[in-house]
């Protein structure tokens, strides 16, 4: 079965959770609100007409996410979600079933639906993922500016900084870690299981070399990948990885030679991922909207963030 499904966020963060009513299958567990697509619908339609037919709102705007396969007893949905912020009217139970506003991460709410319970872990996904740019900029104004990001929100950071030996880096991650803690931001560093829990990293992000090499996902850790193409992507999905890179999106001044793929090859390689995905090359904050659009979980910057 092919569903839509929204993930409603309100202003302060907040995702909308609805319990399944009594008469249908798994009655009281709670999930995202959406239904089946019908034939000839597309997801999008299926989307409007099931939140207006389940909890009475008008979506104004919807930008495609992640597709997850489900195998439950009884059948194997897969299931287009869409991260919705725009919507006219007030969320209602019109089916009879109670609604409420959860924090991704803390909810007060169960059971959950088990299609459902990897999305909550991708949702605690910041919609910015930062690349330390050290070599370009200098210890001093690096940490000036890393300070200033953190103070503003930044959550996710990559330290990747090829140019270090190994001492060096483990001593700038130890000292970017213990800043970015301090504001309850996360750490993956580019390098090697080793490094990450050497440093105390929250976890490790892969070249697609590195990739491709890899076995298994290294347990009690995030583990991202950079992927420039389906195969690769396709690789870290095999993989369980936590989230991807997909680059170049756009030209970059590191490769002002190379073609990005520009936002329709971006949305095309995404298309139908479970994993979140973000856009990385040339990016500024303001190509955030247009990444959502484009299938996009957020951006990811080596520069502009630190500017």
């Amino acid at each position: 079965m092919h569903a839509a499904v929204a993930v409603l966020i309100d202003q302060s963060g907040l995702v909308l959770l609805g319990n399944r009513p009594k008469g249908k299958a798994w009655a009281g567990w709670w999930e995202f609100p959406g239904g089946k697509i019908e034939e000839g619908e597309t997801p999008f339609d299926a989307l409007q007409r099931e939140l207006y037919e389940e909890i009475g709102i008008h979506v104004t705007e919807a930008y495609p996410w992640v597709v997850r396969t489900f195998d439950y007893p009884e059948k194997t949905v897969k299931l287009n979600f869409f991260i919705v912020k725009v919507w006219q009217g007030e969320p209602l139970g019109k089916e009879g079933q109670q609604l409420s506003w959860q924090a991704p991460f803390n909810l007060t709410v169960e059971p959950m639906l088990p299609a459902n319970t990897p999305i909550l872990k991708a949702l605690s996904l910041p919609a910015i993922y930062a690349i330390t740019n050290l070599q370009e900029m200098g210890e001093e104004a690096f940490f000036k500016a890393l300070q200033l990001q953190l103070e503003v929100g930044l959550k996710l950071i990559q330290v990747r900084e090829k140019h270090l030996e190994p001492a060096a880096l483990l001593a700038f991650s130890k000292a970017v870690i213990k800043l970015a803690h301090g504001y309850g931001a996360k750490v993956l560093i580019n390098a090697d299981v080793e490094m990450v829990m050497s440093a105390g990293a929250d976890g490790l992000h892969l070249t697609s070399e590195a990739l491709m090499s890899l076995g298994h996902k290294p347990k009690g850790m995030m583990v991202a990948a950079s992927c420039h193409n389906a195969h690769e992507i396709g690789y870290a999905i095999q993989l369980d990885l936590d989230f991807v890179m997909l680059s170049p999106v756009l030209p970059t001044l590191s490769h002002p030679e190379a073609q990005g793929l520009g936002w329709e090859s971006f949305a095309k390689i995404k298309q139908g991922c479970p994993l979140p995905v973000y856009a990385l090359g040339g990016m500024q904050q303001k190509d955030l909207r247009t990444a959502w659009q484009n299938g996009a979980h957020g951006i990811a910057m080596q520069r502009a963030i630190w500017e």
